[in-house]
C-alpha cells in the first residue's frame, strides 16, 4: 500500500508523521508539506517529526500543481490529510478526481478536539475516515453529526505521539523514565489560550512567582516557535515579548525543543489546554490544568472535567502538581490501544475501493461563491503557489469577496432565524478563525 501523508503547519506535522509510524511497516509512506501560509520552517520540522519514522531531510515542499502531480503519477492507495480544514478541503476539491479508483481520504485532528466545532466537521465533510482520539471524542463527534446532518466514519485511535503504555504498570500511564536529573517545572505556551495580554500578564507572574519559590528549579516557558517562525495558530501576545517587560528570575527561561526531551527533566508540566498535558500523563509526569482563566469552552479545557487535574495557580507555585484519575484517562485519550478501530476501517475501505471503487466523495455544489471560497482557502492552504502580482490580484478578490459575504451575511442574519450551516464554507469566516488547530 502506499501512502501520502500531506501536511501544512507544525502541529499537524506532529500528528502526520506519528500517525505514519502506526501504519503497517510494509506500507510505503510519502511525506509532504503544503507551501501554505503556516508552513514551518526547516527547524519546526525537525523537532516535529523527532522520533517518528518520517525523516526529515526526505520531506517534500509541495504546492496544490505538486500534489495533483503526486495523485496521478505515484497513485497513493490512501491520502492522509494531516492539515487545518480549510486546506483539507481544498486539496479534496481541487485535487483528488472524484472517482471510484480515488485514494482512501482519511483526516483527524492533531490534539484535543473538544468541544466539536462545528465548522471543523464541515471543512471534512468529503473524507472518507475521521480519526478521533478519545471514546468521549467519538460520543461527542456522533452526536455533532447527527445535529448537523454531516454524515463521517470515525474511526478511534490513540494520540499517535503519546507514550506507549507500560504493561507493567497500574493504570494506562507509562511510568517516568529517569535518564535525567528532573530539575524543571515545564509550562506549555499556546498560541489560542489565555487570549488577552492581561490574562497573559497573569500568567507571567504566576510563572515568576513559582521561579522565586524554586530556585533550586528551571522554570521553563516552552514555545512552538521562535520570532518570525508560523505556527498553526497566529501568537498575538508571545511570552518571550512579556517576559521582557518585567524583573526576570535567572531560572525562568524560554525554550523550544521537543516536547519529550522536556518531560523527561521534569518534575511536573501546567498548562491551561495543551495537548502537552496529555504527552506529560502518558510519560508519567504529574501535571496541572489552570483554572484561573475559567474552565469553558473558550479555554480549551473542558475536556479536563473530573480529572483531578484542574487548579488554579496556587498549586504551581507550590509546586504541586497531580496525576489523573483512573476512570478519567479510560475515556480521555488513554484507552487501552487494542481498543483502536482506525486501521481496522482503513483496510475495510482498501478493500471496497479494490473490489467494487469508492463511492464519489460529498461536494458543494458548484457556483460564484463556490469559486470565491474555494479561491480564499487555496491562497490560505497554498500561498506558495501564485507569483508575487498573482498573489496580490488573489488577495484583493479575496479581501473583497470576504466584506460583501460578511456584509450580506450579517444582513440575512438580521431578517432570518439563525441556522446551523453543515458544510464548511457556508459562513464568511476570517482566516485566523479558520486556522484554528481544531478545524
Amino acid at each position: 500500500m502506499r501512502v501520502l501523508v500531506l501536511t501544512d503547519s507544525d502541529s499537524y506535522v506532529k500528528w502526520g508523521a506519528a500517525l505514519a509510524g502506526r501504519v503497517p511497516p510494509s506500507w510505503h509512506v510519502r511525506f509532504a508539506i503544503a507551501r501554505g501560509s503556516a508552513e514551518p520552517s526547516a527547524r519546526q520540522v525537525a523537532e516535529a517529526v523527532a522520533g517518528t519514522v518520517v525523516d526529515p531531510d526526505a520531506v517534500e515542499r509541495v504546492g496544490l500543481a505538486d500534489v495533483r502531480s503526486i495523485l496521478e503519477s505515484w497513485r497513493p492507495d490512501v491520502l492522509v490529510t494531516a492539515m487545518r480544514g480549510l486546506a483539507v478541503q481544498t486539496v479534496i476539491e481541487l485535487a483528488v478526481a472524484n472517482r471510484p479508483d480515488r485514494p482512501v481520504i482519511v483526516s483527524g485532528l492533531p490534539g484535543i478536539a473538544l468541544p466539536v466545532l462545528p465548522y471543523g466537521l464541515g471543512f471534512r465533510r468529503s473524507v472518507d475516515l475521521f480519526v478521533l482520539h478519545s471514546h468521549r471524542e467519538l460520543r461527542a463527534f456522533a452526536e455533532a453529526s447527527r445535529a448537523l446532518d454531516i454524515p463521517h466514519r470515525y474511526a478511534l485511535a490513540r494520540l499517535p505521539f503519546l507514550a506507549a503504555p507500560d504493561p507493567a504498570a497500574p493504570g494506562p500511564a507509562a511510568q517516568p523514565r529517569d535518564r535525567q536529573p528532573r530539575d524543571r517545572i515545564v509550562f506549555a505556551a499556546q498560541a489560542l489560550v489565555p487570549e488577552t495580554r492581561e490574562d497573559r500578564v497573569r500568567m507571567v507572574a504566576a510563572l515568576v512567582r513559582t521561579a522565586r519559590a524554586h530556585p533550586d528549579l528551571e522554570v521553563v516557558v516552552k514555545v512552538r516557535g521562535t520570532v518570525g517562525e508560523p505556527q498553526t495558530h497566529a501568537d498575538q501576545h508571545p511570552y518571550p515579548a512579556l517576559l521582557a517587560e518585567v524583573d526576570v528570575p535567572p531560572n525562568l527561561v524560554v525554550e523550544s525543543g521537543p516536547m519529550s526531551g522536556h518531560l523527561e527533566r521534569a518534575v511536573g508540566l501546567v498548562t491551561v489546554s495543551s495537548t502537552a498535558l496529555l504527552e506529560a500523563v502518558a510519560s508519567g509526569v504529574p501535571a496541572l490544568a489552570l483554572t484561573d482563566f475559567g474552565v469553558e469552552a473558550r479555554q480549551i479545557n473542558l475536556v479536563f472535567e473530573g480529572s483531578g487535574l484542574l487548579h488554579d495557580s496556587a498549586e504551581l507555585v507550590a509546586g504541586h502538581f497531580h496525576h489523573p484519575d483512573a476512570a478519567w484517562q479510560a475515556d480521555n485519550y488513554f484507552h487501552d490501544p487494542r481498543e483502536d478501530t482506525w486501521l481496522a476501517e482503513l483496510t475495510a475501505l482498501l478493500e471496497l475501493r479494490e473490489r467494487e471503487g469508492l463511492p464519489p466523495y460529498p461536494t458543494a455544489p458548484d457556483g460564484v461563491r463556490k469559486r470565491v471560497t474555494m479561491l480564499f482557502y487555496r491562497h490560505q492552504a497554498f500561498a506558495g503557489d501564485s507569483g508575487p502580482v498573482m498573489r496580490l490580484v488573489e488577495r484583493g478578490v479575496v479581501a473583497i469577496a470576504l466584506r460583501v459575504s460578511r456584509s450580506s451575511w450579517v444582513v440575512s442574519r438580521r431578517f432570518k432565524p439563525a441556522r446551523t450551516a453543515p458544510m464548511g464554507d457556508a459562513e464568511p469566516v476570517e482566516a485566523d478563525e479558520v486556522s484554528s488547530t481544531r478545524s
